[in-house]
């Protein structure tokens, strides 16, 4: 069924002008043609200058994609402000940037410049990765600036350099050394991250009433998109924009708020009636995107959470094939067998590039990429890297071609990883060494490991690690072989050191497709058989252009849409993640599983297998597959009575523990808790690896370890 160029909802959106406007637009209700087609009608029909609107997208791309459409629409080449929030804000602060003492030609800085700032401090100040990794460091300069140290810009903007860096040289304690170092470093170059952008601008709004009225009085009209992603900051900067018009529009889906961990609180969406007096609420729920069949299906589970606008999104495309449910008895028989259907399907004239795998975590190709490359099936990885090419995957089987070949590729990748204080003007060295004595780059270093030259190096060490290896290597596992080398190496506790917990998580997955391979050869696999074995799947062939079926998360996923869509890994502990700690966060699960099935156009497949998860729980089907009305699932076997009651008991029992919210979890060290059997006590550790509280409690003589899961409460509630 062709969609009308506006129905009768969306013709109420884009006509209602005046006032506060919340659209509830549910996936695949054409919010975009709404928004689109709005901006044009106050150009077009009520004659409004486009440099007098104001249209918040959350990403660039959408941004781009909303200028080209209301260009089409408009004729006009100018197409108002049309951005992000952060965009917007540059624009703002290119104005008015004198209000801070800023130049015009200030540098917005990305995650890698603040790397690059933090590798310059650590060196002044004698930091290691010890100290404080380059990832929480980022962190705590955000918790810094919009919680614990919010006057932080009255420094960028008041004090002078010599000032800023008198207070950086003087700061004891790594956060303060830190975190005033990276406000040294950002006064130098007149930089601003992020978070600068939209503190800086309010902070002018609220020092400069004249540049406030100035922007409140220009920006006539306010449309928001995606308003379900809205964070504190951004929702202060729109109460101040809209402060003298007072015409806004908002336009978001409850049922997609799925980035509650970067700071969205759907109830500013919920709310907003509340919070805006008068406000026109309008429903979009006719789907053009989905079959009736899929629809039904996302209706069913979507309806378990309780936190939303109870709605049910409409279909308006004909009948289809029915939703697809495959249990499999391991991770590689499900990927096999997604294989098959995707094989069946491209027999049938469907393209690749019309078939998307999603999935809640990048881990979980491995497997998938094995067997599509031993099926031939031709795939693109959006948002990540393919397994094998991954860095920590690399680094790994580089290690094992050390201990079996040595070759100058392996060498180059991991002599220095972790350092070893092998840099350049060594590698230097042993190549012209290499190629005046004809040798590998091994070879040369163990020649050359009492020169000059090495001295200050752990060279000796790599040496003897890997000459050890290689020597015990004949008749041990080569699973055994790898846990053992990337301990002994150094290299899992550099990853840990880093914070990099995905990573760890696919060095996990990779040690399981190891041992996974060793029990199912059927011969003794030697470290040599494994490598030439793994080489054919780090060597794929490249199918003809564009023609590859995609693979991605379900985040990289949110606001696109395709013909077929497999759903994979649908068990607990993957989907829903094993990392949830609350009912909150068990619903932003559903509403992100909601996202994930809401993507299919034709036909919608759901999988999943038993076997363990990385934190070796069993796998169980996933509870939003148990959430669905089985009457509207069609399985390719008969669901298992058992297993199903298995899970519903796992179910179960996890969520009696779960509590509301983050809230019930704040307990911080010093805090006085009550334990419903053991009695008071005080908090003197909380271990974020196991969940849990580390409590003395008043009547026992030595300090418990408290799962996060049972319910504590401060002293004195």
């Amino acid at each position: 069924m062709e969609e009308p160029i506006l129905n009768a909802s969306q013709q109420q959106a884009v006509t209602s002008t005046e006032g506060f406007i919340r659209v509830i637009a549910g996936a695949g209700s054409g919010k975009t043609r709404a928004l689109s087609h709005r901006f044009a009608y106050l150009v077009n029909d009520y004659g409004i200058l486009p440099g007098n609107i104001l249209c918040v997208t959350f990403t660039n791309k959408a941004a781009n994609e909303m200028r080209q459409r209301i260009h089409n629409l408009t004729g006009d080449n100018d197409t108002g402000y049309i951005n992000t929030f952060h965009g917007f804000c540059v624009s703002v602060l290119q104005e008015d940037s004198f209000a801070v003492q800023y130049p015009k030609s200030f540098l917005v800085l990305d995650n890698s410049d603040i790397d690059d700032m933090l590798k310059i401090i650590y060196e002044e100040r004698g930091l290691t990765l010890r100290d404080m990794t380059f990832a929480n460091a980022r962190d705590m300069f955000e918790i810094q600036k919009l919680f614990k140290k919010p006057e932080y810009y009255l420094d960028l903007v008041n004090l002078s350099l010599d000032a800023l860096r008198e207070k950086y040289l003087n700061a004891v304690g790594t956060n303060d050394i830190l975190f005033y170092g990276y406000l040294y470093q950002q006064k130098k170059c007149f930089g601003l991250d992020y978070n600068d952008l939209i503190k800086f601008t309010l902070y002018i709004f609220r020092e400069h009433e004249d540049i406030r009225l100035k922007w409140q009085k220009r920006l006539e009209y306010i449309m928001i998109d995606e308003f379900q992603d809205i964070d504190a900051l951004q929702y202060e900067l729109m109460e101040v924009l809209c402060g003298y018009h007072k015409n806004l529009f908002i336009v978001g889906d409850p049922d997609q708020t799925i980035y509650s961990w970067r700071g969205a609180n759907v109830k500013y969406l919920l709310d907003f009636d509340r919070q805006f007096a008068g406000t026109k609420t309008i429903l979009m729920n006719e789907n053009y995107r989905s079959t009736p069949e899929i629809l039904a299906v996302c209706n069913s589970m979507i309806a378990k959470n309780r936190n939303r606008i109870k709605k049910d999104l409409i279909a308006m495309l004909p009948h289809g094939a029915s939703v697809l449910c495959h249990h499999a008895k391991n991770a590689e028989q499900e990927a096999k067998w997604v294989a098959d259907e995707i094989a069946a399907l491209h027999e049938s004239g469907v393209a690749y590039r019309d078939m998307t795998l999603l999935y809640r975590a990048h881990y979980l190709t491995r497997q998938v990429e094995e067997v599509f490359l031993k099926a031939k099936l031709p795939y693109t990885i959006y948002s990540g890297v393919q397994f094998f090419a991954r860095m920590e995957i690399k680094d790994a089987l580089c290690y094992l071609r050390m201990i079996a070949y040595a070759d100058d590729l392996s060498f180059r990748r991991v002599v220095n990883t972790p350092k070893r204080n092998m840099g350049n003007r060594r590698m230097k060295f042993l190549e012209e060494y290499a190629e005046q004595n004809r040798c590998t780059l091994y070879t040369a270093l163990k020649r050359n490991l009492d020169s000059e030259v090495m001295k200050g190096t752990k060279a000796a060490q790599f040496v003897k690690l890997i000459d050890r290896f290689a020597a015990s290597v004949a008749g041990r596992p080569v699973s055994e072989v790898l846990s053992a080398i990337l301990d002994e190496s150094g290299y899992e506790a550099m990853m840990r050191t880093e914070g990099s917990q995905e990573r760890l998580d696919n060095l996990a997955e990779l040690k399981q497709s190891v041992y996974e391979y060793e029990t199912t050869c059927g011969e003794e696999v030697t470290l040599e058989h494994y490598l030439k074995h793994i080489a054919l799947f780090t060597n794929s062939d490249a199918a003809e252009p564009g023609d590859k079926v995609k693979l991605m998360t379900v985040h990289a996923a949110k606001g696109l849409e395709f013909p077929y869509v497999f759903l994979i890994g649908m068990n607990e502990g993957v989907f829903p993640s094993r990392k949830v700690r609350t009912l909150a966060g068990m619903e932003e699960e559903r509403r992100l599983a909601f996202v994930a099935m809401t993507r299919a156009q034709k036909r919608l497949y759901l999988t999943e297998a038993e076997g363990r998860n990385l934190d070796n729980t069993p796998r169980y089907p996933s509870r939003f597959l148990l959430d669905i009305d089985p009457a509207l699932l069609e399985h390719t076997a008969p669901p298992q009575d058992g297993l199903i009651r298995d899970a519903q008991t796992y179910i179960r029992n996890t969520e009696r523990y779960l509590p509301d919210s983050e809230d019930a979890l704040r307990f911080r060290v010093g805090d006085r808790v009550n334990h419903v059997l053991i009695g008071a006590g005080t908090v003197i550790d909380v271990d974020t690896e196991h969940d849990a509280y580390v409590v003395r409690f008043d009547s026992l003589p030595t300090p418990r370890t408290i799962s996060f899961r049972v319910k504590m409460t401060k002293e004195g509630t």
